[in-house]
């Protein structure tokens, strides 16, 4: 038996031992372990669920960091990654190719989202994890602009407020929440934040549609203002999934689109979290009839198996830096970019949303979400109930007041962690804001399960 199989044995309380002793968790204060925040031993996965050593159950309701699209440890995907590695299992691509990077980049290219009136994404460029993805879109609309020659004052980035993009110094410039940012702002380069578009910030009897116009004016003022100087605007459509499962309405893509349009600026869409199906069509620029410039995609990507990142560019972005100097090349690279195993897994991911008909079944999950989310919705201290797709957000606040957030100190999403975590439900929160973004393979029971529990964790949390 081997030390893996003798750890799967070994009790609960001595395996949390020996992951303390060694590891250092991410987005983690490691003080709270393991008295205020519990460590949940997993030996394996199971569709939506996770299985500790012990035969233990837990539902991932947050599909372990919104990557898990089918399910934990599906067949299909797991022997497309078995039969690769009896081929291949990694080359260097610079100066080599691979028939899965290949069949990927065509099915990629394919699917992306399009305008009828505009060049469809034509290349694609593979990085490692979503953070390095975002990394790729922005040197590439940087140095596509260098390169121009006659662009000398295109130097910055513009994001909004309140998003996300990644955890690296370029990623997170383009980033505007605190927590994450504050620390390393010595580091960071200054980006332009335009306000958010959230629904939530909506003013008393204003539509999303309204309050995503006023932010599109907003934008179009801080567009004439740094006129000339900005390369790129970054940011996720749809949801702002990282600064609170924030929602906005697509008229705020399409107005975006024009502006940068308008002002000679790439737009990134970074649908890293959003992208294969999260939102209710495959990707979120679909439902705003829009095309981005750089389209960044990962988490999902593989169906949650192994990391791999894509960027997709348009042909004139491609163009923009064949040339005979080396400088005016991209020599951005990672050691595994592009790497089989990963493909093939993506690969196999795309071929069950064609034979099992994914989207159309996660629209009729989406429906029993909704019907079971309303209910939570009534609870005393729900101050919203929220939904794109397959992602159901609820804001916490006081009396239901969004005006009246909870004090910080009060930890009131870590109390809903914990209430859940007991109770057999994995919802990791964002702040006060408890969120669900299960596998899609999902079930009604397993759906049932979950609104009770939620309901159960907000009541003990907010008592």
């Amino acid at each position: 038996m081997s030390t893996h199989d003798d750890a799967i044995l070994d009790d609960a309380g001595r395996w949390r031992s020996r992951d303390l002793a060694v590891l250092w968790h991410p987005c983690t204060q490691m003080r709270e372990h393991p008295d205020v925040l519990p460590l949940l031993p997993v030996a394996r996965g199971e569709g939506a669920w996770l299985v500790g050593h012990d035969g233990s159950r837990t539902l991932d309701a947050v599909s372990s960091w919104w990557t898990n699209l089918h399910g934990h440890a599906e067949p299909r995907i797991a022997e497309a990654i078995a039969r690769q590695a009896r081929t291949l299992e990694q080359v260097i691509l610079a100066g080599c190719s691979h028939p899965p990077a290949v069949e990927l980049a065509e099915r990629l290219l394919r699917i992306a989202p399009r305008e009828a009136a505009r060049a469809p994404l034509a290349k694609v460029f593979y990085a490692d994890n979503g953070s390095a993805g975002v990394e790729v879109a922005l040197k590439m609309a940087f140095h596509w602009f260098r390169n121009r020659g006659d662009e000398p004052r295109r130097t910055k980035f513009m994001a909004l407020q309140n998003g996300y993009h990644g955890e690296t110094i370029g990623a997170l410039s383009v980033g505007d929440i605190p927590l994450y940012r504050r620390i390393y702002a010595p580091l960071l380069m200054q980006a332009v934040f335009a306000p958010s578009p959230d629904a939530y910030l909506a003013r008393d009897g204003q539509g999303a549609a309204a309050c995503a116009e006023d932010a599109a004016d907003a934008l179009a003022h801080l567009l004439d203002e740094h006129a000339g100087e900005i390369c790129a605007l970054v940011l996720e459509p749809l949801v702002q999934c990282a600064g609170g499962m924030r929602m906005h309405h697509p008229a705020y893509l399409r107005r975006v689109r024009e502006l940068c349009d308008v002002h000679g600026v790439f737009l990134i869409a970074d649908e890293i979290a959003v992208g294969f199906g999260r939102t209710g069509t495959m990707f979120a620029c679909e439902q705003a009839g829009i095309q981005p410039d750089l389209l960044c995609l990962s988490k999902g990507l593989t169906g949650g198996f192994l990391p791999l990142a894509a960027v997709l560019a348009t042909q004139a972005i491609y163009d923009g830096f064949l040339d005979d100097s080396r400088e005016r090349a991209f020599l951005h690279s990672h050691s595994y970019t592009g790497n089989p195993l990963a493909c093939a897994a993506a690969l196999a991911s795309l071929d069950i949303f064609g034979s099992d008909d994914v989207l159309a079944r996660n629209r009729a999950t989406a429906s029993a979400m909704q019907a079971l989310a309303a209910p939570i919705g009534r609870l005393a201290h729900v101050a919203d109930v929220r939904q794109t797709g397959m992602i159901v957000a609820f804001e916490l606040a006081r009396d239901g007041d969004r005006r009246r957030p909870f004090d910080p100190s009060a930890r009131i999403g870590l109390r809903a962690y914990r209430a859940a975590l007991a109770r057999g439900v994995l919802l990791r929160p964002l702040g006060d804001v408890l969120y669900w973004m299960p596998p899609y393979c999902i079930d009604e029971p397993q759906l049932a399960l979950l609104a009770g529990v939620t309901a159960d964790a907000i009541v003990e949390a907010t008592a």
